[in-house]
């Protein structure tokens, strides 16, 4: 005779205990896989984008400092170069 539990303990046994806790804990590591997976996913459009208005900045910073005569232009011609690689 089994008692009151039956064996199964105080969580009603196997759906008791998925849909309790066992379900939230289930939730919990798929939510931490997605996030994962989103902040390690390689970029997008959006992220390209940026790097070429990045570069265009870097560019008029080249040549605003060309225009006051801080740089050569063989300085400015190196440096583009340098740019236009990354």
């Amino acid at each position: 005779m089994g008692g009151m539990m039956d064996g199964y303990g105080m969580g009603g046994g196997f759906f008791g205990n998925f849909f309790g806790f066992g379900l939230i804990f289930l939730l919990l590591i798929l939510a931490i896989v997605a996030i994962v997976i989103w902040m390690v996913k390689p970029g997008d459009s959006k992220d390209s984008g940026t790097r070429n208005s990045s570069s265009e900045n870097h560019e008029g910073t080249l040549k605003s400092r060309l225009a006051r005569g801080d740089i050569s232009e063989e300085e400015y011609d190196r440096l583009k170069k340098k740019l236009n690689e990354n």
